[in-house]
């Protein structure tokens, strides 16, 4: 009862203070600094939204975990002490396991795929299932195709990856993904930074861009390109507060996010390559061409765990995958 009364009083005393101001304020959170793939969405969206509503909804961007971690996020989002959020498709998976599907390893083979899976009837799908949860699922905007590094040794193939211990995000999916490869999986929240450069985990797996902005290559000597999870972020809105809008408000903040979505990803794909430059230039090992074969065999027999065993989540996987092979 105590955190309801204080969530409600902080909800409170934020309506007042945007209407002494004369706008709306939205909190959108998200848990990276600025400069990383999140927060150029949510810049995007911020100047879009108090460009095309004249002033009259302010969006007040929460970055660098200040309201804490992705899950921590997506419960106040719940609660609807925050409007929006871009969040990791990966925490998900506690709130609503059929977002499970999106991350199923080695399941897109490139960003074009993955564009025509999430952009279409089956990421739809995803969104809608959301509202279950209390969220409006908006759009995808991206992280990016994973990458495996570590301080160790070379990786070439799943042998290599034998008792690293790897930081993974706090999902189930992910911790499997990387038992079954035979690492030790560490769900840790971000940053991890420091607990790289100690040596309390061996090594973490992200997107090239996470690698540059958060500077790992001063940590991280060894790059596998596995590109083993498309990992994508789901901009997300309260549907408490959702549903509390007009449809003129509706219509513009869905349209603000999904375009500040489209320009996210063409703006992270276009620096992929220059990216990988910058890393090998800083003294990082990069292993290009690992037997990605023997990584899809090993983790084959994903599907059929107990993390896919939902009739709707089976019958979702399916058909993506048919859609994809």
């Amino acid at each position: 009862m105590n955190r309801i009364f204080i969530c409600l009083s902080l909800l409170m005393f934020c309506f007042v203070a945007a209407v002494a101001n004369g706008a709306t304020t939205i909190k959108l959170g998200v848990v990276t600094k600025p400069g990383s793939a999140q927060n150029i969405v949510a810049e995007k969206f911020k100047e879009l939204v108090e460009q095309r509503s004249n002033g009259e909804l302010e969006v007040k961007i929460f970055h660098s975990a200040s309201l804490g971690n992705e899950t921590e996020i997506l419960q106040q989002i719940q609660l609807g002490t925050v409007e929006l959020g871009v969040i990791t498709s990966g925490p998900f998976d506690s709130f609503d396991p059929i977002v499970r599907v999106i991350d199923y390893p080695f399941l897109f083979k490139d960003h074009q795929q993955a564009d025509q899976v999430l952009d279409g009837p089956l990421g739809a799908e995803i969104l809608t299932s959301l509202e279950d949860s209390g969220f409006k699922g908006l759009c995808f905007s991206e992280n990016g195709f994973r990458n495996l590094t570590n301080s160790k040794k070379a990786v070439t193939s799943p042998a290599d990856i034998e008792g690293l211990k790897i930081r993974v995000m706090s999902s189930a999916l992910h911790k499997s993904i990387w038992q079954t490869l035979g690492a030790n999986p560490t769900p840790m929240p971000w940053p991890i930074y420091t607990e790289l450069e100690q040596k309390v985990i061996d090594g973490q797996e992200n997107p090239l861009w996470v690698l540059e902005v958060y500077k790992f290559y001063e940590i991280q000597d060894f790059m596998t390109l596995t590109r083993h999870v498309y990992s994508a972020h789901i901009d997300v809105a309260s549907l408490n507060w959702w549903n509390s809008l007009g449809k003129d408000t509706q219509t513009l903040v869905q349209a603000a996010m999904c375009e500040a979505a489209r320009y996210q990803r063409s703006d992270n794909r276009s620096k992929n390559e220059a990216r990988l430059a910058l890393l090998k230039e800083k003294g990082m090992q990069v292993e290009e061409r690992p037997d990605i074969d023997a990584f899809r065999k090993q983790v084959a027999g994903l599907k059929d765990i107990d993390l896919f065993s939902a009739p709707e989540v089976q019958n979702l996987l399916r058909r993506v995958i048919e859609q994809t092979r």
